[in-house]
């Protein structure tokens, strides 16, 4: 019973203090708590520097992914040019333009039949 008492005369105390303007934010609260406080803080400052770096993070990769998709569509385009250059006809503008002395044969080559 006598707990019960001190308990509600502790309830009506601060609140009595709440509306007086007396607050549980007063200096001796920081002394008590000071320790617990600026862990708490250091905390919140970590997750957000750790969230930032995420963010940075996030957007490198999504700028490689863009830079590498170009550099995938530049071998495709290098590929078709490559092919392109290798043809005959290619080949033979260049033996042409180059003036080397090679010809190209008047009938096609065959294949002897096995008997």
């Amino acid at each position: 019973m006598a707990t019960d008492k001190k308990n509600n005369k502790n309830k009506k105390s601060i609140a009595k203090q709440w509306v007086q303007g007396r607050s549980f934010l007063t200096l001796d609260f920081f002394r008590r708590n000071g320790l617990y406080i600026l862990g708490v803080t250091a905390l919140i400052m970590m997750k957000i520097s750790k969230k930032y770096e995420y963010q940075n993070c996030l957007q490198q990769v999504i700028s490689l992914s863009k830079d590498l998709e170009n550099a995938e569509t530049d071998c495709v385009m290098a590929g078709a040019k490559y092919n392109s250059q290798i043809r005959e006809s290619e080949m033979m503008m260049r033996i042409d333009t180059s003036h080397i002395d090679l010809t190209m044969p008047d009938q096609p080559p065959y294949k002897i039949k096995d008997k």
